[in-house]
C-alpha cells in the first residue's frame, strides 16, 4: 500500500479521495452511535458537508468519459447532490424513518458502493491500495 499514486493524482481527485475517506470513516462512526443527539447532529452536519464535496468534486473528474467529460459515475454524483439535501429536509420535518434510510442509502450506494469501483485495476485507488 502506497499514498504515492493519490499524492501525484490533481488537486480535485485528492479533495475528492480525501473527502470520501473521512466520510467513510465519520459515516462508520455514525451509523453506529445514538440517533438524535447533539453529536449525531454535529458529525451528521459534517458528514453531509463531506458528502457534498465529494460528490460535486466529481464533476471536476473526467477520467471515464462516456458521454462528453462525463462518465456513469456522475449520475451517482447527480443523485447524491438530490438525495443529500432530501434527506436532511426529512430529519427536519421529523420523518425520521425516511431519514435513516436516506442517510443508509446514501452511505452505501454513494460511498461503499462507489468506492469499490475506484479498485478497479487501472484506477488510483488500486494502485493505493495493491501498489500496482
Amino acid at each position: 500500500m502506497t499514498l504515492a499514486p493519490l499524492l501525484d493524482a490533481s488537486l480535485p481527485i485528492r479533495i475528492h479521495a480525501f473527502a470520501a475517506l473521512a466520510a467513510l470513516g465519520l459515516g462508520t462512526l455514525q451509523l453506529l452511535a445514538p440517533k438524535g443527539t447533539g453529536p449525531h447532529r454535529a458529525l451528521g452536519w459534517a458528514w453531509t458537508t463531506l458528502m457534498a464535496v465529494v460528490a460535486l468534486s466529481s464533476f471536476l473528474i473526467h477520467e471515464m468519459r462516456w458521454i462528453g467529460p462525463f462518465g456513469p459515475i456522475h449520475l451517482l454524483s447527480l443523485y447524491v447532490v438530490w438525495a443529500l439535501p432530501m434527506a436532511v429536509y426529512r430529519a427536519r420535518q421529523g420523518d425520521i424513518t425516511r431519514h435513516e434510510n436516506g442517510m443508509r442509502g446514501l452511505f452505501l450506494g454513494g460511498l461503499v458502493l462507489a468506492g469499490l469501483f475506484t479498485l478497479w485495476p487501472g484506477r488510483i485507488m488500486n494502485a493505493v491500495v495493491f501498489g500496482n
